[in-house]
């Protein structure tokens, strides 16, 4: 994929704390598709591109993992009760809820 643009690197901590605990995210992405992922890590691509790996799961296909270019992340949103954020929109860099001390 080419016209790859960087997250800034707060949106991106956000990412890595879903990842490191393991979040279960209601995802929106830049095309407008919706869905839930617990979010495994991040990983950089041979051209430098960034992705989210997440697992998603279905009734039909059972987990299935996948990766998802930061770029194309327009918001998430951790479903989990414990999390230490809340909605985190990548379009305007608002967050709702606050990191816990």
């Amino acid at each position: 994929m080419s016209g790859y643009q960087p997250l800034d690197c707060d949106l991106h901590d956000y990412l890595e704390i879903a990842c490191l605990k393991g979040y279960r995210l209601n995802m929106v992405l830049t095309d407008g598709a919706e869905f839930l992922a617990k979010a495994l890590t991040t990983k950089t691509g041979a051209n430098k591109e960034e992705f989210l790996v997440v697992e998603t799961s279905s009734e039909e296909s059972g987990a299935k993992r996948c990766e998802i270019r930061l770029d194309r992340i327009r918001r998430i949103a951790p479903v989990d009760s414990h999390a230490d954020f809340g909605v985190v929109d990548f379009t305007t860099h608002e967050v709702s809820g606050f990191l816990k001390s």
